[in-house]
Parts: C-alpha cells; structure tokens; sequence
C-alpha cells in the first residue's frame, strides 16, 4: 500500500510538473508576442530564446524569432529561424512566404545546379510534410487498409466488396509512398546537413588550414551543407556545386534538434 501511495505521489509531482512548464511556457510565448507588438523585438527575442532554453521547440516560437530578428536586420539569426520553422511546418504558407523575404536580405546569390522535371516533382511533394508528417499519414493509412479490407472480406455484395477493396488498394499505395517518401526525406536531411553562416563575411579556404588557397567568399545567411569535418573545420558544399573548407565557429547547423 505504501509502493502504491508513492507510485501515486510521483505521478502526480510529474503532472504538476509537466503543467508548470507548460504554462511558463505559455506565458514566455505571450511576454514574446507582446514585447513584438509593442516594438520592443529584441525583449521579444530574448523571451522566445528562453523557451528554446527549455528545451521546447516549434514552428511558431521559430517563426516569431525570426520575424523578429528580421525587424532588426540580423541576416544570419533571421535565416535561420526561418529554416528551422521549415523543419517543423515545410507547407506553412507565411513561413514560407517570409522565408523568400529573407532571401532578399542575403548578399550572396547562388545558382542551384539544374534537375531534371521527375526529381523536381519528388522534391516538391516531399516539402509538403516533415518526415513525422509522412510517418503519420503512412500509419493511418495502414489501419484505413485494414478496416477497407475488412469490410471487403465480410461483405458479400458485389458492388460493396469492389468498393472496399478498390478503397483498400488505394490507402496501401498511399502508405507505402508516404514510407517511402518520409525514409527519402529522413536519407536526404542526413546527407545534406545543412547550415547557416553566421560570420558577416568568411574566407572559404581549399583545404583546411589558414594558410591555404582561397576557394571562395561567402557572407552570412548563405545556406551551405556540411560533408565532413576535420579538427576545426568543415567541408561545406554550395548549391552550385562549389565545395570548400571554413572553420566551425563560422557556421550553425540547421540539425541541432
């Protein structure tokens, strides 16, 4: 009896705990959009930044951070945020259109390499929902196929027995392109591991270490994505195909979750 009463006791201390940040939470977010209301954005920066702190991560509070280091003209911090609010909700219309704001405010301008029309199609579908997303749609159409082909084995019409089980074969071919879209979009954010510069202007070197060749010269806010690492630097590679060496602190992965 005295196990069960403890058992009870940390249950509900969890709960009351889980409600507690929950509503500090609630409360930074509000402090946050206050602050962005009134002008005050870099109040409104350091109130959603504590959320972060809490290790609570969402689309919005990314979204709000960035609208708000827009407003001060931060380039690196506002693409940032804005790639991270990606991350969690790639099909947000505003997200999105802001994001094209910000690319305004870059001063580097890349050229992706050309892809074929099939491989643009699949990427822009796979946009469409995060890997989550996908899982998601993946599993409930796997239970929809159970249910369809269910009512198809006890049915006995014929009409109603062709419709569960055209149904059924619909939902399975969905389930298996949602699987097979979140396992491309969980391989591609492995392979790319993208980030964001942050240093206002960095000298891309050929190898790495100082004294070596200049390859090239970014500012910050250009995205990049990270192929390997060695000692203090990365080998980065540009959407045009350009790679090259910069030093760690110069860039900020995307990644981090």
């Amino acid at each position: 009896m005295a196990k069960i009463s403890k058992f009870l006791l940390v249950i509900v201390a969890f709960l009351l705990s889980c409600i507690t940040h929950a509503q500090q939470t609630e409360l930074l977010f509000k402090a946050g959009n206050d602050h962005y209301a009134q002008g005050r954005y870099q109040e409104a920066i350091d109130a959603y930044k504590r959320i972060l702190d809490q290790k609570v991560a969402s689309a919005e509070v990314y979204y709000n951070l960035a609208n708000a280091h827009y407003k001060l003209n931060n380039v690196a911090p506002t693409v940032y945020y804005y790639e991270k609010a990606l991350q969690l909700a790639p099909a947000d219309p505003d997200i999105r259109n802001n994001a094209a704001f910000a690319e305004n405010m870059k001063i580097d301008a890349i050229e992706p390499l050309p892809v074929n029309t099939l491989q643009e199609w699949t990427n822009s579908i796979i946009s469409l929902f995060t890997i989550d997303g996908w899982a998601k749609i993946a599993i409930i159409c796997v239970i929809l196929f159970v249910l369809f082909f269910l009512g198809y084995y006890f049915t006995y019409t014929s009409i109603k027995k062709r419709a569960f089980f055209i149904t059924s074969l619909i939902v399975l071919i969905i389930a298996i392109m949602s699987v097979s879209f979140a396992y491309t979009a969980f391989a591609k954010a492995q392979q790319d591991n993208p980030a964001i510069v942050f240093t206002p202007k960095v000298e891309v070197k050929s190898e790495p270490n100082l004294s070596s060749t200049l390859a090239f010269t970014l500012h910050e806010g250009t995205k990049v994505f990270v192929l390997e690492e060695v000692n203090d630097w990365n080998k980065i590679k540009l959407i045009d195909g350009k790679t090259g060496w910069i030093p760690k602190g110069d860039i900020k992965l995307l990644n981090n979750f």
